[in-house]
C-alpha cells in the first residue's frame, strides 16, 4: 500500500492534567461510527481512572485514603490493583521505584502508564481490524500498535534534553511503548524513595518496552538510579533505551546489553 493513500486522523483531549492524543493510520474505508466510539471509550476510561487516582481532586479515592476517610481495602478495586503493582515494581527495581515515594500511598508514577496501556489495548487495538496502525500519546509517553503484516512503522524521535528542538536518536517501532522521564523539563521533581531526596545526575531516560506500565516504571527507576548505576538494565527486561546524564554522557542498550556510552555535543548526532 503506497504511503500516498494513507490517511491520518488525530483526536486530542486533556486528561490527568496533560494532553492525550489518539492517532489512527488508515489506508481505505473504515467504519467511522465504530472508530469514534472506540476513541470516546478510551478517553472516557482514562477520565474515570483520573477520577479515582487524581492527587488534585479532593474527592478521589487516593486523597480520601490519605485523609483516613476510607481504607485501601474499601476503595475502588482498581486502587488495590495499583497497590499490588507498585509493590511488585518496588521489588523489581530494588527500591528505585515506590508507590510510597512521598511517605504515603501515591501511585502516580505507575497509574498513567498502566491506565493508558490498558485503555488503549481494550479500545484502540481492536481498530486494527480495518486500520494500519493506531497509537496514543500521553504527554510524550506512547503506546503504539500496528496491524499484523502491515509495513507501517512509528518513527519516534528522542529529544536531546540539553538542546531544545534537537533529536539525538530516532526509533522505528511497530508495536510497543515508549516512556521518558527526567529532570530537563520539570527540574528535580523525582524523589529517590530510598532517601526522600531529589534524584540527580540524569537529564532524561527513555525506555522502550512492550507496555507503557513497564516502560514508565523503569524510566523513573533510571532517573533515580543516577548517572553511574546501570545495574538495573538487566532486571528491567526492556527492549532498549537511552539515558542522557547531566554531563551529556549517553548510555544505550539492547535487551540487557549496554552497547555504548558516549558523549554528545551540540554538533553531533547519536
Amino acid at each position: 500500500m503506497r504511503a500516498a493513500h494513507r490517511q491520518t486522523r488525530v483526536w486530542v483531549e486533556e486528561i490527568m492534567g496533560t494532553p492525550m492524543s489518539v492517532h489512527l493510520i488508515s489506508a481505505g474505508a473504515r467504519d467511522e461510527a465504530t472508530t469514534e466510539r472506540a476513541v470516546r471509550a478510551c478517553f472516557d476510561e482514562l477520565h474515570e481512572i483520573d477520577r479515582v487516582f487524581s492527587t488534585y481532586r479532593p474527592d478521589s479515592d487516593i486523597n480520601r485514603i490519605r485523609r483516613g476517610e476510607v481504607a485501601l481495602a474499601d476503595a475502588d478495586p482498581r486502587v488495590g490493583v495499583a497497590a499490588a503493582a507498585c509493590e511488585r515494581a518496588e521489588q523489581a527495581t530494588g527500591g528505585l521505584f515506590s508507590g510510597h515515594w512521598q511517605g504515603w500511598f501515591d501511585p502516580t508514577g505507575w497509574v498513567k502508564g498502566w491506565a493508558v496501556e490498558e485503555a488503549s489495548r481494550r479500545h484502540l487495538a481492536p481498530l486494527l481490524s480495518s486500520a494500519l496502525a493506531v497509537g496514543i500519546n500521553a504527554g510524550g509517553d506512547l503506546q503504539l500498535f500496528t496491524a499484523p503484516g502491515a509495513d507501517w512503522r512509528w518513527h519516534v524521535g528522542i529529544a536531546d534534553p540539553h538542546e531544545r528542538g534537537r533529536m539525538i536518536a530516532t526509533l522505528d517501532i511497530a508495536d510497543g511503548a515508549v516512556a521518558t522521564s527526567g529532570t530537563a523539563e520539570r527540574g528535580l521533581h523525582i524523589l529517590d524513595p530510598r532517601t526522600g531526596e531529589p534524584a540527580t545526575g540524569v537529564a532524561s531516560a527513555t525506555i522502550v518496552a512492550d507496555g507503557l506500565a513497564q516502560a514508565d516504571v523503569w524510566a523513573t527507576a533510571a532517573v533515580v538510579a543516577g548517572r553511574t548505576d546501570h545495574s538495573w538494565i538487566g532486571p528491567s527486561a526492556t527492549r532498549t533505551g537511552i539515558v542522557v546524564d547531566d554531563d551529556g554522557a549517553v548510555t544505550r542498550w539492547l535487551g540487557s546489553t549496554v552497547i555504548d556510552v558516549c558523549e554528545v555535543s551540540g554538533s553531533q548526532a547519536a
